[in-house]
């Protein structure tokens, strides 16, 4: 059995009666599940269920927006060896302050041996399995015609898109 599939009975739990079970574990226990996201996400906070083409997260400060775009990401990521993200920031200092080094940004939510390097001059993320992601400034969106993406991730102050 697969590692989603040994845990869709907590991922399927709601999480008011999924937080007190996780907070019997050990902390070793919780420390090796604290990377699934979809146990500890409150519901409003994860993709769609359905099939989508984009989804938008318009929620106030401390919503964690920018977590749930990070770990969106990261999923596809995960899922897809081969995909090639588009992330979009205000600026490319905002995308790299927030999105990626940021304390809810990519670095801060992958753990250690599955992290993506972050090449800065490059403004490219590469994960372990080959997935890449690419950083662009909404300021610059010339800068996006060329290049092929399977997903994109939007963060701006009125919220967060992924598509």
């Amino acid at each position: 059995m697969d590692e989603p599939n040994r845990l869709a009975w907590l991922t399927d739990m709601p999480h008011a009666k999924r937080l007190p079970i996780l907070n019997r574990l050990q902390p070793a226990e919780r420390q090796e599940l604290r990377y699934y996201w979809e146990l500890w996400a409150r519901d409003e906070q994860l993709p769609p269920d359905s099939d989508w083409s984009v989804w938008m997260i318009c929620a106030g400060r401390g919503f964690g927006k920018t977590r749930a775009g990070a770990e969106w990401v990261r999923r596809i990521a995960r899922q897809n060896p081969d995909a090639r993200i588009a992330m979009i920031g205000a600026s490319l200092a905002e995308a790299r302050a927030v999105m990626v080094e940021g304390e809810s940004g990519l670095l801060a939510v992958s753990p250690h041996f599955r992290r993506p390097v972050f090449e800065p001059s490059l403004r490219r993320i590469v994960w372990p399995n080959g997935a890449k992601a690419y950083l662009y400034s909404a300021a610059e969106p010339e800068s996006l015609r060329g290049p092929q993406h399977s997903h994109a991730c939007r963060a701006s102050p009125e919220g967060a898109f992924c598509e």
